[in-house]
């Protein structure tokens, strides 16, 4: 009776402009997902390894495209690579999500979050055209910085837009369509490229950048500015008129609006748009009291605070341990990695793992509200771990069959725990006066250890196959990484669930000074 009257209720908060809302703006998100795999299935085809890759049956449908004059007839149907050239042009796309999402706050707090995912859409256009018609190394590496920009300014403008534009009591279900998003963008690209890698036509699995990126920059000029920026900023009253119509004509917005007049904007919101090395902003009250009640407490100062050493040490161990457990070297080189290790095309292999991933993501999103934050990670390293030691022993022993279900555990493992977690819990582990600095530090050490993983991941992979002899070795590491990460969680990360701020996380008493 209480689940249909909370469905009830849900029908009633949400509006179809509202959900219009949602679908633009997460493009922004699903754009990282398509730029982060666009490379895995044409790999080889792209780097000049094989000149026409195995594709199957139903890519005969798409042979029209072979016989059809394009703008890229040109251009070379492939740029030679070697492992470690690969590896540099698919790492420039964390490295240019590491500037967008260092960036982007600054400019999503002065002048709104709409015009920030303008931008965003913009660098993403430019670093789609620039990749779809690369005809060498350092055009290809120079588009994904373009795309990554874009990407990493998605990651943190279009999860504050859709928490400042959804109902108050659906906010958690709207938050979790940012990381859905990101996994329909990696389903999509990897679905493509089982069909398109052959030839020249990988081309268009990155011109389809192109059309993705147009339709979100047109779609933008199509929904509002966050009504919550607006009232901050401009205008109360129209925001207001905003927030009315994305509600529907008869919601009753006045509890929402009740603070508008003095401030719209959360602290979390705020400290986390604020350049985290700012500290307080001028013209506010000076004392640490101050500071803290207002959310403006700067990287440095929490990084020197034993207050909050530990919270920020947690969060981002915890976001580092997301990407080095392993999960991109799947995402990111599973076509090329299990190439001739599987009884099926691993094209094929990578949809189903896109798919899985999804699925799961959707499936697992309650888990940590019900079983624990720090539950939920323990499950997904440990799983994650297992799977990568049985993936090692599986294609050392040439086990196929073991092989492609183990894969396919490593992908579900992950959104049990490591996918979601991370995102919600730095906010947490520290009061909403440091949440800003501690959640752009967290970001910085994701796009990091991601890009360690991109860079350096291909390189030791062969280094070990060609030292030890056979292939899967590198796997061997990724164990052990997971048991330390496992350790790090157990001794270092508290549970948050239940709890109603972090001095109750803490189990300690605020100090007023």
């Amino acid at each position: 009776m209480a689940s249909s009257s909370g469905i009830r209720q849900c029908i009633r908060d949400v509006s179809p402009y509202l959900l219009l809302l949602v679908a633009v703006s997460t493009l922004g998100p699903l754009q990282f997902g398509f730029h982060l795999a666009e490379l895995n299935a044409p790999q080889d085809v792209i780097s000049c390894r094989v000149r026409q890759q195995s594709v199957s049956r139903f890519s005969a449908a798409l042979s029209f495209i072979k016989d059809q004059p394009t703008a890229s007839s040109a251009l070379p149907d492939c740029i030679p690579m070697d492992d470690a050239q690969f590896a540099v042009v698919s790492s420039m796309f964390t490295l240019g999500g590491l500037v967008g999402a260092l960036g982007s706050g600054p400019i999503a707090s002065a002048k709104g979050r709409l015009v920030a995912m303008k931008l965003t859409s913009l660098f993403y256009i430019i670093g789609s055209i620039i990749e779809a018609l690369g005809a060498s190394i350092a055009m290809l590496a120079i588009g994904r910085i373009f795309s990554g920009v874009g990407a990493g300014a998605a990651t943190v403008i279009v999860p504050i837009y859709i928490s400042e534009v959804a109902p108050p009591r659906e906010r958690g279900t709207f938050g979790a369509m940012t990381q859905v998003s990101i996994n329909v963008g990696i389903l999509v690209t990897q679905t493509m490229g089982y069909f398109l890698s052959y030839g020249s036509a990988w081309r268009w699995i990155l011109g389809a950048g192109i059309i993705i990126s147009a339709a979100h920059g047109f779609g933008l000029f199509l929904i509002p500015e966050s009504p919550v920026w607006l009232a901050a900023n401009k205008s109360a009253s129209q925001a207001r008129h905003i927030l009315q119509r994305i509600r529907g004509r008869h919601y009753d917005i006045s509890e929402e609006t009740s603070t508008w007049a003095d401030s719209a904007l959360t602290p979390e919101e705020e400290g986390l748009l604020n350049d985290p090395s700012d500290g307080p902003r001028r013209g506010s009250t000076s004392s640490k009291a101050s500071a803290k009640n207002n959310g403006h407490l700067g990287f440095m100062e929490v990084v020197r605070d034993p207050l909050y050493r530990p919270a920020l040490v947690a969060a981002v161990g915890v976001m580092c341990a997301q990407q080095l457990c392993g999960i991109n070297s799947i995402i990111m080189y599973s076509v090329s990695l299990l190439r001739d290790l599987l009884p099926i095309n691993s094209a094929l292999l990578t949809i189903v793992i896109s798919a899985i991933n999804l699925i799961t993501t959707v499936a697992c999103s309650p888990l940590p509200d019900k079983l624990g934050r720090k539950t939920c990670l323990l499950l997904s390293i440990f799983g994650q771990g297992a799977s990568a030691l049985v993936l090692a022993l599986s294609i050392l022993f040439e086990t196929k069959v073991l092989s492609a279900i183990t894969v396919l555990f490593f992908v579900a493992f992950f959104a049990v725990g490591l996918g979601p977690v991370p995102f919600i819990l730095a906010s947490e582990l520290v009061g909403q006066e440091a949440v800003g600095a501690t959640q752009s530090c967290c970001l910085g050490a994701n796009y990091i250890a991601t890009f360690l993983v991109a860079q350096f991941f291909p390189i030791i992979n062969v280094a070990l196959n060609e030292r030890f002899g056979g292939a899967g070795w590198v796997y061997f590491i990724f164990t052990a990484l997971a048991i330390l990460c496992g350790l790090f969680v157990l001794w270092r990360v508290p549970e948050t669930k239940g709890k109603k701020d972090a001095d109750e996380v803490w189990g300690r008493t605020r100090r007023l000074d």
